[in-house]
């Protein structure tokens, strides 16, 4: 990974106007903003606030809007399309290079100013790629081991990991001046823009970083530019954010954010009627009547991009063969899931897939047919003894997830699938390498709407399947390539179209169960809004 700097320029005029400096709050200003408490069922799987280490729908919430920003961001409470944010605006060179202007006078938590230097930092070696090369098609294997007790600034090996799943090909940043980087790849690439959007791209203070002690020290308190910054994290427990009145946007209308974490779903409905919390996130359906029968309270979200997996480790012995894991997928009746589980507030989608794609979406698509007597006939055809398959399975960490599997284990046992759910505590206890591995829940995003953002990030050669050792398919990893680098869309449709194919019918790699969708509660006398995905946005002009 090569930084690249020209650091005589740092001094010069841009010759960019200048974006808005709020004024500063007087410390005797009286303060009545509210302090909130916020019930969700998971902080953190990783027990960190890094966007490249907590790379999870629980991150996303705590993350997005509150604490971490990008140079691009998105529109939380639209469409999710891209909207200015740390950069005014942004602009092709090539088809290898963006060009970017940084918003002026922005300042991070402690109350440096953010200039090109802590871009080039965020991508750097040192934060983000380690010793990892820009390249493509090679996969970068990890194990899931938090990170805890290091006392150096060694990145955990997922950092990397992730880094080259989100820039395979990114050579460095340019700096062009205080206030103009230019992102360089080492190949074409027609998403990144998209790339520069995600969550793992945000911008993290250089002098922060320098002045941690060790990598977990930082990752527990990160030096952002969010509107709220960390005033105390507990793992396991709950985090606390207060507002940043510096904040680019606006004064952030809340003064304290409290999550909390409550695993139980009675416990969260019982804290939000009895006053004890604000508001209480991931409310499964059955709840929603229930809890809007009493008149001060009601239910706000619905669908958002993410869609809900069951996902297959192809190296385990009874998994090896396809027409195992093809028989899994026809023994699914997902609309009676979706009827039964969720009140038909969700949908079946056209497989890993979503309407955004635009021109990228393969219409004719579907996910697997539910047949049942399809399903004989492959084990049939695979010989298949009835011997035991595990299934890892966490309580509740998705909406609704131990019902589903229960009812997914019933389906599959009725075809003769022998299906043995296997509790765990932990995502490490989940992906834990070992003879056990087989089946297990995912959830897949996209972040941004190309194809790359999901198929490629999640399944192909630096997706967590591969990198973890569960599935892999030298195909596959042939178009992932294509994909990131053509800039022919007919082509890259095609390709699409053909790791579908792979991926969701002749060498599965997982196969979606349903659109995912997102219900907080809270009281009618607050004025917030639900955004169309996992994050929670606090920001000025959404709460009152």
């Amino acid at each position: 990974m090569v930084t690249f700097t020209r650091r005589g320029a740092l001094g010069l005029a841009t010759g960019v106007a200048s974006s808005l400096i709020l004024p500063r709050f007087s410390i005797a200003q009286a303060d009545n903003r509210p302090s909130i408490t916020i019930a969700v069922q998971k902080i953190s799987n990783s027990n960190t606030l890094d966007t490249l280490r907590e790379q999870s729908n629980v991150g996303q919430r705590i993350f997005n809007s509150s604490l971490w920003e990008s140079l691009i961001g998105l529109d939380w409470l639209g469409n999710l399309s891209a909207v200015p944010s740390l950069a005014t605006e942004w602009r092709r060179i090539d088809d290898k290079t963006v060009e970017l202007k940084l918003r002026q006078g922005v300042k991070f938590h402690n109350g440096d100013e953010m200039t090109a230097e802590d871009v080039a930092f965020s991508f750097s070696k040192e934060r983000m790629f380690g010793d990892t090369q820009p390249s493509t098609g090679k996969t970068i294997f990890v194990t899931e081991k938090n990170p805890l007790g290091r006392e150096s600034k060694e990145l955990p090996v997922e950092i990397p990991a992730v880094a080259r799943r989100i820039w395979p090909a990114l050579l460095g940043i340019e700096i062009v001046d205080k206030y103009t980087v230019r992102f360089v790849n080492g190949s074409p690439d027609v998403t990144m823009e998209g790339r520069i959007s995600v969550a793992a791209s945000a911008i993290a203070n250089r002098r922060g970083w320098d002045e941690a002690k060790s990598y977990l020290d930082w990752a527990r308190a990160p030096i952002t530019t969010g509107p709220y910054r960390v005033a105390e994290f507990k793992p396991d427990t709950y985090l606390i954010y207060e507002a940043h009145d510096e904040y680019w946007g606006g004064r952030p209308p809340v003064k304290q954010i409290r999550f909390v974490e409550v695993p139980e779903v009675a416990s969260r409905v019982n804290g939000l009627l009895s006053g004890e919390y604000h508001l209480a996130s991931d409310i499964p359906p059955d709840q929603i009547e229930g809890i809007e029968k009493n008149a001060a309270f009601e239910v706000q979200g619905g669908i958002i991009t993410n869609h809900r997996l069951t996902v297959f480790d192809k190296t385990h012995a009874q998994l090896g063969n396809p027409l195992v894991r093809r028989a899994f997928t026809h023994a699914i009746d997902r609309q009676a899931i979706v009827d039964s589980l969720w009140a038909g507030r969700t949908r079946v989608p056209a497989g890993l897939q979503w309407d955004f794609y635009g021109d990228m979406l393969v219409k004719d698509w579907t996910v697997p047919e539910y047949n049942p007597d399809l399903a004989r006939q492959l084990l049939k055809e695979a010989n298949y003894k009835g011997d035991p398959i595990p299934y890892r399975l966490l309580n509740n960490y998705y909406t609704n997830q131990t019902p589903t599997a229960q009812i997914l284990v019933e389906m599959w046992a009725q075809v003769g699938l022998n299906v043995q759910i296997e509790m765990k505590e932990n995502w490490q206890q989940i992906l834990e390498k070992t003879p056990t591995r087989a089946v297990r829940d995912w959830s897949n995003s996209a972040s941004f709407p190309d194809p790359v953002s999901s198929i490629v990030a999640q399944h192909g050669p630096n997706g967590q399947q591969q990198q973890v050792g569960e599935w892999t398919n030298a195909e596959m990893n042939t178009l992932s390539t294509f994909l990131e680098t053509s800039t022919d869309r007919a082509k890259r449709h095609d390709a699409f179209a053909r790791m579908l194919q792979i991926c969701e019918r002749e060498d599965p790699a997982y196969t979606v169960l349903h659109q995912n969708a997102v219900f907080t509660a809270k009281s009618k006398s607050i004025n917030w809004k639900a955004a169309s995905a996992f994050a929670m946005d606090f920001r000025q002009g959404n709460w009152s």
